[in-house]
């Protein structure tokens, strides 16, 4: 029954997150039909399923069976419940995010989008610690930042002592070591390996203590000739909330920037993903994907297996026309959320969601304000006196106001239309 359930998140979550939490979940031999024992490779990933997908595994379970499950999540160091607190004092401290191994640089596309990044990456594995020595890779998201940085953990993990988190997990590590009295085991696993590889580092912005204990084992690994590699969805420089001090440092060694993929490239990797999914698509088909959805390689896959699911559940080949009917029925079926607006908007603008809502007059937040409200107005079925809440305005007339002079600015200046087209499809796109 596991099975199932995995298969059924396969198509439903993003590709990373099924690969890193998912895919290697085992079910324990004292399962039975009422009470599922799942096994995870580490307490890491056992407390994230407990915290974000112990329900979805509940409400599956429940439409295949019809029975109610308890689950629990364990690793083989610690059989109990999953306590937060209580697993970070078994084994917490010492374990990492698995590397997942279909993330190589065999099986990363490369093309004129991305070059740099690939050859840059593909080079510190032949010489780790010296000339591209920090390597920082940034970009949008599912352009392929996190598959290139575990391509270098997967190429170095017999060779070197190999340290890989999220910045979440460096948070948290860091967060509990302190409280404990116990940085030295944190030292340990920071400061002793022969390759830190850290995911999304923009999340460090405003965390003024994780910061500085960075910054000390940033200084030290790179005093040791060990090498660092990181990611964030933007250029250090434009992280706000990120110390001058660290981001001049990432500026010390090598950044390599993913840009989104042109239609060739898009191709080529929609057929890689077929090929590792022994998945066969029709060439039209191929080509419509690639010139319909936006540039998030993991929302192409996600698209290609549920198209590749639905065209197997009930029997049929999959053409163009199906397709065409899968992505309709996807897009029609999406509510574009206020939530969602904001979210995206406030990160192309680098602002935090809460200053987009304020009464400011710098420039930077009414011209995202404008935005918002703008395609808010477009998106969603709010209305005026709806969206004029949300955004802090006094009154449907504000927004019409708004509309009006926004509507000025697309006119005159044709390289923010072009961003405004981008903007529509990030969020059409959106999870």
């Amino acid at each position: 029954m596991l099975d199932k359930i995995k298969l059924a998140l396969k198509y439903s979550e993003d590709e990373i997150v099924y690969k890193r939490y998912i895919q290697n979940l085992k079910l324990d031999k004292s399962s039975n039909s009422q009470f599922l024992k799942i096994e995870a490779p580490n307490i890491y990933i056992a407390t994230y399923l407990k915290r974000h997908f112990k329900q979805k595994f509940i409400d599956i379970y429940q439409r295949e069976t019809e029975i109610v499950p308890k689950i629990e999540f364990i690793t083989k160091s610690y059989q109990g419940k999953i306590d937060f607190e209580e697993a970070i004092k078994k084994d917490f401290t010492n374990s990492t995010v698995t590397l997942v191994p279909e993330f190589t640089f065999d099986s990363f596309v490369d093309g004129a989008s991305n070059l740099f990044a690939y050859n840059t990456a593909k080079s510190v594995t032949k010489s780790p610690g010296t000339l591209y020595n920090p390597l920082f890779i940034y970009g949008g998201v599912g352009l392929g930042k996190t598959h290139l940085l575990q391509a270098i953990g997967n190429e170095l993990k017999n060779k070197l002592q190999i340290t890989y988190v999220t910045s979440e997990q460096f948070t948290n590590d860091f967060t509990y070591h302190l409280r404990n009295d116990s940085m030295q085991d944190f030292h340990k696993k920071y400061r002793q390996c022969d390759l830190l590889l850290i995911d999304d580092i923009q999340f460090f912005a405003d965390r003024e203590k994780t910061q500085e204990e960075f910054f000390h084992t940033f200084n030290e690994l790179i005093a040791n000739k060990k090498q660092i590699c990181v990611t964030a969805d933007r250029h250090p420089k434009n992280i706000l909330g990120i110390e001058k001090r660290l981001s001049t440092r990432f500026e010390q060694g090598i950044i390599a920037e993913i840009q989104p993929p042109e239609l060739e490239t898009k191709i080529a990797i929609i057929k890689k993903k077929c090929e590792l999914n022994n998945i066969t698509l029709p060439d039209d088909v191929i080509h419509f994907i690639a010139t319909t959805l936006n540039n998030n390689i993991r929302e192409i896959e996600g698209m290609i297996t549920q198209t590749y699911a639905m065209a197997n559940m009930i029997g049929t080949e999959i053409s163009l026309d199906f397709t065409k009917e899968i992505f309709k029925e996807q897009m029609d079926n999406k509510e574009i959320t206020l939530d969602t607006i904001i979210k995206i908007i406030s990160k192309e603008f680098n602002l935090k969601p809460s200053e987009v809502v304020t009464k400011s007059r710098k420039p930077a937040i009414v011209l995202a304000k404008r935005t918002g409200i703008f395609l808010a107005r477009e998106l969603t079925k709010k209305s005026t006196t709806q969206i004029a809440k949300f955004f802090g305005l006094k009154d449907h007339s504000a927004v019409s106001h708004a509309i009006k002079a926004f509507n000025k600015k697309i006119k005159d200046d044709k390289d923010f239309k072009i961003k405004l087209e981008e903007l529509k499809n990030k969020i059409k796109n959106s999870e």
